[in-house]
């Protein structure tokens, strides 16, 4: 798919914002502050109805806006020429596009894929392993509703049992009813996150073997929580654990301290890779994302490169441009132009306005 115009208005500093994009290569340039990666944000926007920096609906309507509205027009392999907009208020959203008023996330999501490359990503090795999970949980859930509507209801339910062991779990009854509903959802995602970490691994391991020096192997490995395969085992699990638990007011075991883990030549890449090789890790990441997308949803998703590509050295980045598959639209920022200014449609970002002047090198 490809995006071919945006409009953004009272999003973030983009008090209004119209542009068309041309070809299937546009650099956004501009000095730091000024709205590239806001640009980005809205763009990615449309993947799963929620920002890539994982800020909250509020924190997206600029200062004084009582609203925000997002207008896309793309096109798409399955759908052809499709538009979507998206009004935002502090209380939520509203989705629109051909098929009718958007009402539930599972209808949605996923339909128009991005894939967001950023110089944030080198946390993804060393941070929390909410990272790491929220990026597993966005991947699969784009491609597979029975997965999101698994994770909806795991998290309602370790919600609703955390409330019970905040009030002392008095009424034991409930809490065995919600820890046997969390244990039968918790069994649908340990299996479904087994088995879509094994095909991303093979899209990682291929993506990475092309941006290295050959004898460079990388493998992504799931980390359960839990060795609990079945629902009886995770109840069985929950309540061993419920004294803990109700001593802590939260429920500590569990598909939601999952982990995943990145390795280079078969060693804990946090601990032994370079910077150097930690940024070919993370692109590679995002390269098996965008074919994982390809391959589920049969849509080539757009890619968002912020400040990304400037970090990587001539040779790194000839072979991040040789490693597309399915010649993607590519979106990018910077302060500065590429050294291929030429290939690309350039348009200059300042104070929040978006503009088609060249940007100056």
């Amino acid at each position: 798919m490809r995006f071919t115009s945006v409009t953004l208005q009272g999003f973030r500093n983009l008090a209004l914002a119209e542009v068309r994009l041309a070809g299937s290569r546009t650099f956004l340039c501009g000095a730091n502050a000024q709205g590239k990666t806001n640009v980005l944000e809205a763009l990615g926007y449309v993947t799963a109805l929620r920002s890539f920096r994982g800020a909250e609906t509020r924190a997206l309507i600029g200062l004084g806006s009582p609203q925000a509205g997002l207008a896309f027009a793309v096109e798409h392999e399955q759908f052809a020429q499709s538009r979507i907009t998206v009004t935002l208020i502090a209380e939520g959203r509203e989705v629109m596009w051909e098929q009718g008023r958007v009402t539930r996330l599972a209808d949605f999501i996923g339909k128009f894929p991005t894939v967001v490359f950023s110089s944030h990503d080198n946390q993804f090795l060393r941070g929390a392993p909410s990272l790491r999970r929220r990026w597993l949980d966005l991947t699969l859930a784009a491609m597979d509703t029975s997965y999101l509507v698994a994770l909806q209801s795991f998290t309602r339910a370790v919600a609703e049992r955390n409330i019970l062991l905040k009030q002392g779990g008095r009424d034991a009854g409930a809490l065995e009813a919600f820890e046997h509903e969390l244990a039968a959802h918790a069994v649908i995602l340990v299996a479904k996150r087994t088995a879509g970490l094994a095909e991303l691994n093979e899209f990682f391991r291929s993506a990475h073997a092309r941006l290295v020096p050959e004898g460079e192997t990388a493998g992504l490995v799931y980390a359960p929580d839990t060795a609990a395969a079945t629902r009886g085992d995770f109840a069985a699990l929950l309540l061993k654990n419920r004294p803990r638990d109700m001593l802590l007011k939260s429920t500590e075991r569990g598909p939601h301290r999952d982990d995943l883990e990145l390795l280079l030549n078969g060693r804990p890449a946090k601990q032994f890779a370079s910077e150097g090789q930690q940024r070919c890790l993370v692109i590679a990441l995002r390269l098996a994302q965008a074919a994982y997308f390809r391959a589920k949803g049969g849509v080539t998703p757009v890619l968002l490169c912020d400040d990304v590509l400037g970090e990587l050295d001539p040779a790194r980045r000839a072979k991040f441009w040789a490693s597309l598959d399915g010649e993607p639209q590519v979106i990018a920022t910077g302060t500065s132009l590429p050294a291929d200014a030429a290939a690309w449609q350039v348009l200059q970002v300042a104070n929040g306005n978006v503009s088609a002047q060249p940007a100056a090198t």
